[in-house]
């Protein structure tokens, strides 16, 4: 897999917006936490929707990964908060 910058950087925003839209819900905070957790959840979200065969039709395929990393990292937190 072959990343360009701009790729990069698009990923880290989607992931800090993702990880703090979770923030929101579940709680939590800081810029770092905010973007390991969105990454993580983009992984969980897009692995969540794929197999239960959902999809968002938002209009806006930026739109859409940063509300399905949301979702992902919701569950990402609840889960760890429920095992630990």
């Amino acid at each position: 897999m072959n990343l360009n910058t701009q790729q990069l950087i698009t990923m880290a925003v989607v992931g800090i917006v993702a990880g703090w839209l979770a923030s929101l819900v579940v709680g939590g905070g800081g810029l770092l936490r905010y973007l390991i957790t969105g990454i993580l959840g983009a992984f969980v979200g897009g692995w969540l929707f794929s197999a239960a065969g959902w999809k968002l039709n938002l209009g806006n395929e930026l739109a859409e990964q940063i509300v399905t990393s949301a979702i992902g990292a919701i569950v990402l937190v609840l889960l760890a908060r429920l095992l630990a």
